[in-house]
């Protein structure tokens, strides 16, 4: 709930917040301009995870936002095994926050897990 001042009880203004549908936003960019239509190959595992997480931490230090952001991906080659990934948090519920995005296409799995922690 924001006072008079736009400020919530968390001390942050409401356009310093990232919204889910922000985060989402940034992070698909980052993971389809990385990997787009490509097929996988496993000797490209490696650079393509790494330049889906330094794209993503590149865009989300762009939008000049409060937070501290943890960024995290899996790539996986689609060869009808599953995959399980859980986390647990304890935070401030009203500033920080944690999504998981998937992403696929005909050869493989992405998935990105990104944490913002308000400072």
């Amino acid at each position: 709930m924001m006072d008079e001042d736009g400020v919530g009880g968390s001390g942050l203004r409401e356009d310093q917040l990232i919204t889910h549908d922000e985060m989402d936003t940034v992070i698909r960019e980052s993971v389809e301009s990385t990997l787009g239509t490509a097929a996988f190959q496993h000797n490209k595992v490696n650079p393509w995870t790494s330049n889906i997480v330094e794209g993503s931490l590149k865009r989300l230090a762009a939008l000049n936002k409060p937070f501290k952001y943890i960024v995290t991906c899996a790539l996986l080659q689609k060869s009808g095994g599953g995959m399980h990934i859980a986390s647990t948090s304890l935070w401030d519920d009203k500033t920080d926050a944690k999504m998981t995005i998937m992403w696929e296409n005909g050869t493989m799995h992405c998935i990105v897990t990104v944490y913002w922690l308000a400072i």
